[in-house]
């Protein structure tokens, strides 16, 4: 069974200072996730619906470590994922609310940057 990549993806972005053996198995392995899909891609046909849709979530004190939240967002063209993002705050969240606050605020953000892009390239 091929492991998807956001199963393997958080392993080598940490501690880049200090590469070490398990931070190369890791790369290779994404390595050989992607060249194994490079037949897959996205297909937006031009009568599509171009609605922008956005989510964001949050898992609340998530990091076991340092009690970090992570916050996560996706964007949708219509019904196809244009992006998506997945991100360990910086800062302890004291509660629930300011960590979703948090992942609304970073999902908006992407939601300017698409929207911009949109305005920049017609």
């Amino acid at each position: 069974m091929k492991r998807g990549l956001n199963q393997c993806h958080s392993v080598p972005r940490k501690d880049w200072s200090k590469p070490r053996v398990s931070h190369l198995i890791a790369v290779k392995r994404i390595l050989r996730y992607l060249k194994g899909t490079l037949d897959l891609g996205l297909w937006y046909p031009s009568d599509d619906n171009f609605e922008l849709t956005a989510y964001s979530d949050s898992d609340y004190g998530g990091c076991k470590r340092d009690f970090k939240s992570t916050s996560a967002g996706c964007q949708f063209f219509g019904n196809r994922l244009v992006t998506w993002q997945c991100k360990k705050q910086t800062s302890v969240s004291p509660s629930t609310c300011e960590a979703e606050y948090i992942a609304a605020a970073s999902c908006c953000s992407q939601i300017i940057w698409i929207q911009q892009q949109l305005r920049d390239y017609g």
